[in-house]
């Protein structure tokens, strides 16, 4: 354990500091282990289930201690944390929205309300009485007595307001309206509950578990103290007029609130990039490649000003076309997901030549 906590302690003072955008060392290259999926439990997603939460704490705790075994064994630029997985259900499950179960995935959410004054109806759920929430709480808690209060957490999914808005109205009507006069209001409405939840679920979770890294997407450790890290995915299916109507709003005030944003994204919303832009401290960025793969990330966000591209999932060569073509201050940590230590060390060796 001696060797994990230095090894942790430099980790921690290295990823702090491409976070900061201080004195360019290298990029930063994380290996992730094969995690241990939710799903994978015979009593299924824990949100989900009547049994106490802390019976799925074994399971997390064990994915952390995969996580110190790599590091251990290939040394590279990670920093353990448990993580509190779940699906992008909980949100929407929380209004109300039935949860559907498949027998090898995470669980999702079914649409609730299909036209504005269904969606009108509802209202916006105390995080404290709905169990989809609360359980998460519950799980971290006994992951933290297991743990010790010093090891880092990971979080549940993380999603926008306007994103879960997607999941509670059937996707269909819910795009349609967003071109009416009249049901675009209601949009509007739909979203700013969705949105008002997830900050209170924000706010309470960050004070209970001040020592929780706040990226959901990939598996890379962030500083605790920086914002929140959510999930930004229906956004390329609609203009940047109306991403600037309907979701730029809930970011800029999520970012104002809480210091910073960062984003994952795997659509196809190239188009969006601009508008990512007027977020204030938009620290981090993780995108899926789209049609035109990676190159519009340094067309849009390079240099010291840009966020952190962190990226996972991601082929070799497009890692050593981005290092090469980046301009100076733009930074990269790379995350390797599913290795075996021997697959790892391979390819730190390999990717570390890259600076």
């Amino acid at each position: 354990m001696a060797t994990s906590s230095r090894l942790i302690a430099r980790n921690e003072s290295f990823l702090r500091n491409i976070f900061a955008r201080g004195p360019f060392e290298r990029h930063g290259f994380v290996c992730a282990p094969r995690g241990v999926s939710i799903p994978e439990h015979p009593d299924y997603d824990f949100t989900i289930s009547d049994k106490p939460a802390k019976n799925w704490a074994p399971w997390v705790v064990e994915g952390y201690r995969r996580q110190v075994d790599m590091l251990e064994a290939v040394g590279d630029d990670s920093v353990p944390f448990a993580k509190i997985g779940t699906g992008t259900h909980i949100y929407a499950a929380a209004f109300g929205c039935e949860v559907h179960r498949f027998p090898d995935s995470n669980p999702c959410a079914m649409p609730l309300v299909s036209t504005a004054e269904e969606a009108d109806r509802l209202s916006v759920p105390d995080i404290w009485k709905v169990p989809v929430l609360y359980r998460i709480f519950e799980l971290a808690r006994a992951v933290r007595d297991e743990l010790g209060p010093d090891a880092c957490l990971g979080p549940p999914d993380m999603q926008s307001g306007f994103d879960t808005a997607a999941l509670v109205w059937n996707k269909t009507d819910f795009l349609c309206a967003m071109l009416d006069d009249r049901d675009s209001a209601a949009v509007m409405r739909l979203a700013g509950k969705c949105a008002s939840l997830f900050k209170a679920f924000l706010a309470a979770f960050r004070q209970e578990f001040p020592n929780c890294s706040p990226c959901h997407c990939p598996s890379v450790w962030a500083p605790p103290e920086m914002g929140p890290w959510l999930s930004n995915d229906e956004c390329g299916a609609f203009s940047a007029a109306m991403f600037e109507k309907f979701c730029l709003p809930e970011l800029l005030d999520l970012s104002e609130t809480f210091g910073g944003l960062g984003m994952h994204c795997c659509a196809a919303a190239e188009h969006q990039f601009e508008s990512f832009k007027k977020i204030p401290n938009f620290y981090a960025f993780n995108r899926v490649a789209a049609s035109r793969g990676y190159s519009p990330l340094l067309d849009h966000f390079s240099g010291n000003a840009a966020p952190v591209h962190v990226l996972a999932w991601i082929p070799e060569e497009d890692i050593v076309r981005l290092v090469r073509k980046a301009p100076a201050g733009t930074r990269f940590i790379f995350n390797l997901v599913g290795a075996s230590a021997e697959e790892a060390g391979q390819w730190l060796a390999r990717m570390r030549g890259l600076g």
